[in-house]
């Protein structure tokens, strides 16, 4: 069983098992019964090798509109702390899109060359559809591979954009300290190399958090409360409507990477795969980066980047800050890969503060 280090005098952390955690009482719940306000799917890329069906949703029915990009093998569910925050907490001011990209979830997984550019259109599809095409009508926040889709996404439409965050990401897919192109590939190989489940899941973890969360108490600050008058619904298969925590934050992690894996047809290998090729092949040159913060304007800009992040490294971050000069850089101290769950109230309020400051521009 593999072991976590949870601080320097060696102590260690033993991660529960997959069956450990399936039969866990808060398993039922570990995806939110956050229910959408509108909700849908449509078909794209008819010119470009499709239709593709893409599932969206839309959060909450106030004025400020806000669509967030997930990542690799991330689902619509995987925003579910930032939804419940602006989509439900605050639904008279926010509106939240969220979808799956093509390859998870609920969207097709047609088996061809993904490339973040064509994700890029699909996504300007589903916002003529659901209309968002208005000047300065959205912020778009984009996470990892959903943060390389953003960057095309603001290439291609910059001016409907109010403004542009992108957290953990990269205008060229560079992960680890690769010292040769042998190396790089090396490391692109190891997210396709077969694992057991427990180890898949259990890398994936140390990839995208601090070891220490991850064997913290589970963090149950974001939970819904069946007694409050929101749009969380009961929380599915437990008798009592409760939200439950689990034992460690990492449990939450790996029960809901089992749940995602275990719904039909929520999760492929081959729609992985797809997605890893968009991200490995994605590239946008300085000047390209150049033109897109022109655009856009550097004001209505934010790159913010971890300093442990194990996934895209922290020299990937400094980069777009370096060529696209945003209105903020931000590389945080001791942050990882995926702030919207370990770091989900900070974001929260450093998100809807910027919100606010953006849209009086």
């Amino acid at each position: 069983m593999p072991r976590l280090n949870t601080n320097d005098d060696g102590r260690t952390f033993t991660p529960p098992s997959a069956e450990e955690t399936i039969s866990h009482p808060a398993f039922a719940s570990v995806i939110w019964a956050l229910e959408p306000h509108q909700q849908g799917t449509v078909e794209v890329a008819k010119g470009r090798g499709g239709p593709v069906k893409i599932a969206w949703e839309i959060h909450g029915d106030g004025p400020t509109k806000v669509l967030f990009i997930m990542g690799l093998a991330g689902i619509k569910t995987s925003w579910q702390r930032q939804t419940k925050y602006f989509g439900h907490d605050r639904s008279n001011e926010y509106s939240v899109l969220i979808l799956d990209n093509r390859g998870m979830g609920d969207s097709d997984k047609p088996i061809a060359r993904y490339t973040t550019s064509g994700m890029a259109a699909d996504i300007v599809e589903v916002l003529d559809h659901v209309g968002w095409t208005a000047e300065r009508d959205f912020h778009l926040v984009g996470l990892s591979l959903g943060g390389m889709i953003a960057q095309e996404v603001a290439y291609a439409i910059p001016t409907r954009l109010r403004s542009l965050t992108l957290m953990g990401t990269t205008a060229q897919f560079e992960s680890g300290p690769a010292k040769s192109w042998s190396d790089a590939m090396w490391q692109r190989l190891s997210f396709v190399i077969p694992k057991s489940e427990d180890q898949s899941i259990f890398d994936t973890g140390r990839k995208l958090f601090p070891e220490e969360w991850l064997a913290a108490p589970d963090d149950a600050a974001s939970l819904p409360s069946p007694k409050t008058t929101s749009r969380c619904g009961p929380a599915p298969g437990t008798p009592d409507g409760e939200y439950r925590t689990f034992d460690n934050n990492f449990q939450r992690f790996q029960a809901q990477e089992l749940f995602k894996k275990r719904h039909a047809s929520w999760f492929t290998q081959q729609g992985f795969l797809c997605q890893l090729i968009a991200a490995a092949g994605h590239r946008k040159t300085p000047q390209q980066l150049k033109t897109m913060a022109d655009r856009v304007g550097r004001e209505r800009i934010l790159v913010m980047h971890g300093t442990v992040d194990n996934m895209i490294t922290v020299p990937n971050g400094e980069k777009l800050i370096k060529h696209i000069e945003p209105g903020m850089g931000l590389i945080v101290e001791g942050m990882g890969h995926a702030p919207i769950m370990d770091r989900a109230e900070w974001l929260n309020a450093l998100l809807e503060e910027r919100f606010t400051a953006w849209g009086k521009l």
